[in-house]
């Protein structure tokens, strides 16, 4: 999940989607990538409390699958793992963004992973950096939310542009889906933004949309996955189909 914009429904889309997946009995493993760590609280976890985080893939990577499984927290939600973040990672970029091959670094721990889960889910920072350059080049589909409204279709901007830097200096083909979120009908403004996402964007718009939903912030003060808590709530069934596309489109390109 990645935008250049924040508030515009990363974290929640990761937590919605992983708690839908897990409850199909697939293994989901969760990535805070964000140093501001809004995964990692939305499950009830102090970032700054925690002994090991993201960072640590970075300043001592796992050299096996036990070893990266280690660095993992195990949520109280079936098959569901997570990767917190923390504040330290704001100082990958300075410390470690001229190291050799540190773009590559999540994509080699999931490597190790890859016959632990199913899906891997990662929450992006909305800034340009080492993070994001790394969430890029170990994802096979992206996800870019964006809020319904004039601000965040601008942001859209930047993130394609980002996303086209990444491809051509990376070699690395990315599929990408662009989902509107906090949708309000009543609204004229969620209208007509929706309506210039569809004329700009086109075949690359989801078409369908993450309604407001107030349940989603109520979730999050019960650090629960919306779909344990609210399984009916109308952004659930939205997020539902949503996930019923991803598991559609990473099908079609494993037959492919």
């Amino acid at each position: 999940m990645a935008n250049q914009k924040g508030g515009v429904g990363k974290t929640t889309s990761v937590a919605a989607l992983a708690g839908i997946l897990s409850q199909q009995g697939f293994r989901v493993l969760m990535l805070d990538c964000d140093p501001h760590a809004s995964l990692t609280s939305y499950y009830g976890f102090d970032s700054e409390s925690l002994t090991i985080s993201l960072y640590n893939w970075f300043s001592h990577p796992p050299q096996n699958t036990q070893q990266a499984i280690n660095t993992l927290i195990s949520l109280e939600e079936k098959n569901i793992h997570l990767m917190p973040a923390s504040l330290s990672l704001a100082t990958l970029d300075k410390r470690f963004s001229s190291k050799e091959g540190m773009g590559l670094v999540i994509a080699r721990v999931l490597k190790l992973l890859e016959d632990e889960f199913d899906y891997v889910l990662i929450d992006c920072p909305p800034v340009l950096g080492v993070l994001l350059i790394n969430a890029l080049a170990a994802c096979q589909q992206l996800i870019i939310p964006v809020q319904t409204e004039f601000l965040a279709i601008k942001g859209l901007e930047r993130m394609m542009n980002t996303l086209n830097m990444v491809i051509k200096a990376q070699h690395h083909t990315i599929g990408y889906t662009i989902v509107p979120t906090m949708f309000d009908r009543r609204t004229k403004a969620s209208i007509q933004a929706l309506r210039n996402m569809r004329d700009e964007f086109g075949s690359h718009l989801w078409d369908k949309v993450i309604p407001v939903d107030t349940k989603f912030r109520d979730a999050s003060r019960q650090h629960k996955s919306p779909s344990v808590v609210y399984p009916d709530t109308h952004g659930v069934l939205a997020y539902k189909k949503l996930a019923e596309r991803m598991l559609s489109v990473t099908a079609s390109d494993r037959v492919a």
